[in-house]
Parts: structure tokens; C-alpha cells; sequence
């Protein structure tokens, strides 16, 4: 009997570390067959009809090119060549010419304006830390005894009272790109010390990449709790 428990409890071990050792190894699989699909199809519908022309004109030597597996790798191998030339033209003169002359474009059409512009303004304002206030912080949610972490994109200020308030933009856990935006008041946000790069590194790893010690307490509460200790101590 106790070497029948014996054994179950030791196959149940097992199987819980396999487990936990493949988890990980299939959600990185998932992600990233999920982007090179995603980046593959942006080209495939220009790249499919030209290597199936190739590939019916000599069906014998050049008929592996129809293949599904060689449409999906060409296709993703021209998305990230197209993207790395509209980088290095991004660079240059005329590419900026080109792009400024696609923003006005755009600025011409309804809705597609307001996506476009609000797109790039959130991508530049998330490279560079806004005046006065940290970039990733702490905000209550969903109240004062737990916190999500965001990005402060705008601070604003209380019609009337001249109160300043934060702009908070907070992404999901694992996708950053959805989320959510709130108005916080600024003495209620807990800033922090992390970068966007580890801000991020900490959303899409649900948590676990993250630092020993975090601030919690927003400064003024901060504050507070300092001087009644020192009372106390008194």
C-alpha cells in the first residue's frame, strides 16, 4: 500500500515538472507562431501569386515553392526585410520627405487621421519621460490595497481647482498592445524607478520578471506614515 502511494505521489511529482518545464516552452511557441503568422500575411498576398507563377511555369524543378510551409517563410522574410528598409529610409532625407508627405495624406481622411495621429503620439511619448512626473507608475486598482502599473502619457489640470491629474494608460497582462486608460489625481499615483523596457518585461511575464522591492505608497502617504512613525517612536 505505502508502495503504491509511493509511486503515485512520485508519477504525480513527475508529471507536474514536465509540465512546468513545457508550459513555458508551448506559450513561447504560440506567441511566436502567432507573430511570424501575423507578419507573414502582410505580405503574402503579393508573394503568393508570383511564386505560384514560378512555380507553374516549371512545375518539376521550381513546384516546392507552392508549398504552404515556403509561402508562410518568403512571405515573413519580406515583411521583416520591408520593415528594416523602412527603417534605414526613415533615416534618410528623402524617406523623411516620404513619410511627411504621408501624414498629410492622411490627415486628409476622416477617422484614419485621428488613428494615425494617436498611434504615433502615444509610441513617441512612451521613448521619453514627460515633464514633471515619472513615466511607468502605480495606481489603485481596483482600490487603495492593490495596484496596477501604467504609463502616464499626459498630465492634465482640474477645471477650477487647478489640480493636476495624470493621463494613465494601463496595458494587459500578456498583451500589452490592449488595455485601458484612467484620470488619476497626481498625489495619487506611486511612481517607480523602471523603464518602459522593464515596465514591459514585467506585463508580459504576468509578474514573475520582476524587482526584489517595489514602492507601494504613493510619496504623500509615504510621507505620513514617516512622520507618525517618528511620533510613535517619540
Amino acid at each position: 500500500m505505502s508502495s503504491s502511494h509511493s509511486l503515485g505521489h512520485r508519477l504525480q511529482r513527475l508529471f507536474l515538472t514536465g509540465l512546468l518545464t513545457l508550459l513555458p516552452i508551448w506559450l513561447t511557441w504560440v506567441v511566436v507562431k502567432f507573430v511570424f503568422a501575423a507578419l507573414s500575411s502582410l505580405s503574402r498576398p503579393w508573394i503568393d501569386p508570383l511564386l505560384h507563377r514560378l512555380a507553374s511555369s516549371a512545375p518539376r524543378s521550381l513546384g516546392w515553392l507552392a508549398q504552404d510551409w515556403v509561402l508562410t517563410a518568403i512571405g515573413l522574410f519580406a515583411t521583416v526585410f520591408a520593415i528594416l528598409a523602412v527603417g534605414w529610409l526613415a533615416r534618410r532625407v528623402l524617406g523623411q520627405r516620404l513619410l511627411g508627405w504621408f501624414e498629410a495624406l492622411i490627415n486628409r481622411i476622416p477617422l484614419a487621421n485621428i488613428i494615425y495621429n494617436s498611434a504615433r503620439q502615444l509610441l513617441d511619448l512612451l521613448q521619453k519621460k514627460p515633464d514633471g512626473t515619472q513615466r511607468v507608475v502605480l495606481i489603485d486598482f481596483p482600490h487603495n490595497e492593490m495596484k496596477t502599473l501604467g504609463f502616464v502619457t499626459r498630465v492634465m489640470h482640474e477645471t477650477g481647482t487647478g489640480r493636476e491629474l495624470a493621463a494613465v494608460y494601463v496595458p494587459t497582462t500578456p498583451n500589452p498592445t490592449s488595455g485601458y486608460l484612467e484620470i488619476v489625481p497626481v498625489e495619487k499615483i506611486t511612481p517607480t524607478d523602471w523603464t518602459v523596457d522593464q515596465a514591459m518585461r514585467f506585463i508580459i511575464s504576468g509578474g514573475a520578471v520582476a524587482p526584489d522591492a517595489i514602492p507601494f505608497s504613493p510619496p504623500a502617504a509615504q510621507s505620513s506614515a514617516h512622520a507618525s512613525n517618528a511620533e510613535n517612536a517619540g
